[in-house]
């Protein structure tokens, strides 16, 4: 196919330039075979219009810049370089885009890649020194030969850009049954935004999550898109998501609260909002754990809740939780006369709470041999053996670890160890003297 420019060439040019020309032209894509400026290069060469071969060129590579942008996205272009004249059209390039910012939007817009951004550049000083200024130093033909190249590897030889997903015509897509939730799709579309448009497009999925007349159609494909979506956001663009939820607990309206939460509970987002909001989340559930005890549905319907909000518990809360969470693993001891049984506990708690204690880091391991060493109300559940069989199975759990450090390695061993209850209780013995005597020295 590059015969079809190679044959303009001519026979004047020495033969080691015109095979470096003919490898070069053999990049340039089909399509740009016929290019004027490109033809208009190629015949002066041969006379030595060096100038005039690069000002040609130069033009060849602005004009495919300008359509590619046009084919990618004039409104992220406008978005990105935010020039004092909106670009609507080709002519508006021409009219107020100089070289300089138009490689720049082509680059934030995801034309071109970082090194083609800055041969580009390297491209158009080239230009701006011979084409531009008449008096400097008469370009060699390798100098042409050079630019040349960089011309036709970063960008003519180029494909067209995927374009870019418009935004509003999605979401009307998303509330509607014909979105199709194909995870592949979601990924190629919303993988190639950049930044900026991710960012919008977050923050609007999350008003619409929260609107009261927002269909159950666009909150459900909202919940499917919204992980691939906030894979793919920056740290400071999730942050600033759980700003607004931070906001939007201040304000108090419940029902866009609740959205709100459930928006970020989708995404492990709490992480992203502050510790004050952390707090008016966890601590009233919390408290109906603890205000739950023994109470079996009650139990299961707290822990489902202290589940759905995740692990990013507030630090000052952790031993609050862990040792709820053991006092109703451990249930209590009892009798029942249809029943076999001395140990009741929450059967609908139980998995949630181990599976929870399977993901302990470490603060929580140490919260959990604090609330053994010191919950009084722990030490009296365990007089039963089914009890201390319970809390014996959450110190495996946590024994099985491998960044436990040596103390607390030591405490789980003995308090999963049966043979030595003794020991265990011994221990516990003298952590209650203890503990009676700092009282009266308070």
């Amino acid at each position: 196919m590059a015969n079809e420019i190679t044959l303009h060439i001519g026979t004047q040019l020495q033969p080691e330039e015109q095979a470096l020309l003919t490898k070069s032209l053999a990049q340039v894509r089909e399509d740009l075979h016929n290019n004027t400026y490109i033809q208009e290069a190629i015949r002066v060469l041969p006379v030595k219009g060096y100038r005039s071969a690069i000002g040609s060129y130069w033009n060849a590579v602005i004009d495919d810049l300008r359509r590619k942008i046009e084919h990618r996205s004039l409104d992220l272009f406008n978005k990105e370089m935010k020039p004092k004249q909106e670009v609507k059209t080709y002519e508006d390039f021409q009219k107020h885009v100089t070289d300089f910012d138009l490689i720049e939007g082509a680059y934030k817009t995801g034309v071109i890649a970082w090194e083609a951004h800055k041969m580009l550049h390297q491209a158009r000083e080239t230009r701006h020194v011979f084409d531009g200024h008449p008096t400097s130093t008469e370009p060699s033909i390798l100098k042409v030969l050079d630019m040349i190249n960089d011309c036709n590897k970063y960008v003519l030889s180029e494909e067209y850009p995927v374009p870019i997903v418009d935004i509003d015509t999605y979401l009307q897509t998303m509330d509607s049954v014909t979105f199709h939730q194909n995870k592949t799709a979601v990924e190629q579309a919303l993988g190639d935004l950049p930044q900026i448009y991710r960012k919008e497009l977050s923050n609007r999925l999350y008003s619409a999550y929260q609107h009261q007349s927002t269909t159950t159609v666009m909150r459900g494909n909202t919940e499917f898109i919204l992980p691939i979506l906030w894979s793919v956001l920056s740290k400071d663009d999730r942050k600033q998501i759980g700003q607004r939820l931070d906001k939007d607990f201040v304000d108090g309206d419940r029902d866009k609260c609740e959205y709100g939460v459930d928006f970020m509970l989708k995404v492990n987002g709490l992480r992203y909002v502050s510790n004050s909001t952390r707090n008016g989340l966890f601590e009233p559930a919390i408290e109906k754990l603890e205000l739950s005890l023994d109470k079996f549905e009650e139990e299961k319907s707290a822990m489902l809740h202290l589940r759905k909000l995740g692990s990013s518990v507030p630090p000052h809360l952790i031993p609050r939780l862990v040792q709820a969470m053991s006092h109703t693993y451990v249930g209590h001891k009892g009798y029942s006369a249809h029943y076999n049984r001395s140990a009741f506990f929450s059967d609908g708690a139980a998995p949630i709470i181990k599976e929870m204690f399977e993901q302990f880091d470490d603060a929580s391991v140490k919260a959990f041999i604090e609330a053994v060493k010191n919950s009084s109300m722990l030490r009296h559940r365990i007089d039963g053996p089914g009890q201390m069989r319970r809390l014996r199975n959450l110190g495996q759990i946590l024994l099985d670890k491998q960044s436990l450090d040596k103390d607390d390695s030591d405490f789980l061993a003995l308090l999963v160890d049966e043979e030595k209850g003794g020991e265990l209780y011994a221990l516990f013995h003298r952590l209650k003297k203890a503990a009676e005597q700092q009282a009266k020295k308070a």
